[in-house]
């Protein structure tokens, strides 16, 4: 992801233009050398800089307002797939090794409840305060559980790609996971009627990127936590769009010890911050869900505290999915270098 730096964006002269005499994406030429330059590395850790490019969120929104909801049960770690152990990660029963050539049934079941009761607790919270969001979805889990699938398009909800399985790929060989890419794009074009448009691997390694890449239908990976913003890679030909996803602001971090109130005001004061610094630099803030932890009833009332709370701020929070923020990056800052 080392080349941010230096993909030359192309604003439309017709929009207002904040923050375009300090963005160094923005500025000519010669102001964006003024910058020092690091040495050369594989990682990006420059990035935007001391001033940050302004998005310009539709409406003049302060922080676009992203709510990723995970569905992965049925997709985990089970040897009824064929997989050589059973779930370990990401449930009721922190810090479990996995069972090696067994089934683990409590592990089963509590994935299950996701599916099962999780997801329609998450789908009544959204649909009846008509808010969007965008579904992580495994293609597989997908394909087990149509009814959802079926919910989410009707729904308006963009769904987009969280791989064929829920594995760790860090030691997958590349041809795997190359058709496990194309797998993903298969079953979900099957199950939803249409072809995912982003992806996040979830549990990448240093070839994920090149291969949905490769892939050539993404518009858009989610396999970075890097910036408040969005972002390029041209790192394989044609410039892929980075839009960073948040293991902070997700209720994976709080499996064991998650009380409503408390992932509330994590949340909130996350908002709270970004929305003060959104009167001269807008960002943007993501929020990752599961069904099977904050689909549970004790913790579904912080949500939904959180989700009432970012309404009231009506079009000072651009509540959208992350296809919209993908379109609205492609048509207003892409790469004057590329034909997209």
């Amino acid at each position: 992801l080392g080349v941010m730096r230096r993909v030359v964006l192309m604003s439309d002269p017709s929009k207002p233009q904040d923050n375009s005499s300090h963005d160094p994406q923005m500025q000519p030429r010669e102001d964006r050398m003024s910058r020092p330059k690091a040495p050369p590395y594989a990682r990006d850790l420059v990035g935007y800089g001391r001033v940050p490019p302004n998005p310009r969120w539709p409406g003049g929104a302060r922080v676009a307002v992203q709510f990723v909801i995970n569905y992965e049960e049925g997709s985990e770690n089970c040897v009824l797939d064929g997989d050589s152990e059973s779930e370990k990660l990401l449930s009721e029963i922190v810090g479990v090794p996995a069972y090696k050539g067994v089934r683990h049934m409590n592990m089963e079941s509590l994935y299950e409840y996701g599916s099962r009761s999780g997801f329609w607790r998450l789908h009544r919270l959204f649909t009846e305060r008509d808010m969007p969001c965008t579904v992580y979805a495994c293609a597989l889990a997908l394909e087990r559980n149509p009814e959802a699938a079926q919910a989410m398009v009707e729904a308006g909800w963009e769904v987009a790609s969280h791989g064929y399985r829920w594995w760790d790929y860090q030691f997958v060989d590349e041809a795997t996971e190359r058709e496990h890419i194309r797998l993903a794009v298969e079953v979900q074009q099957k199950v939803t009627g249409t072809r995912p448009l982003g992806i996040y691997q979830g549990k990448p390694n240093e070839n994920t990127l090149r291969l949905v890449a490769e892939e050539g239908g993404f518009l858009y990976n989610s396999d970075s936590y890097a910036d408040d913003l969005p972002y390029w890679n041209t790192k394989f030909g044609r410039p892929l769009l980075i839009i960073p996803y948040t293991l902070d602001n997700n209720d994976m971090r709080f499996a064991q010890a998650l009380e409503g109130d408390r992932f509330f005001q994590y949340l909130k004061d996350t908002f709270d911050c970004l929305y003060e610094e959104g009167a001269t630099a807008p960002k943007m803030m993501s929020i990752g869900l599961h069904c099977r932890i904050v689909g549970r009833p004790g913790r579904a009332g912080g949500l939904a505290k959180f989700l009432d709370y970012v309404k009231s701020f009506d079009k000072e929070a651009w509540v959208c999915r992350r296809i919209d923020i993908c379109n609205h990056w492609y048509k207003n800052h892409k790469p004057v270098t590329a034909n997209l």
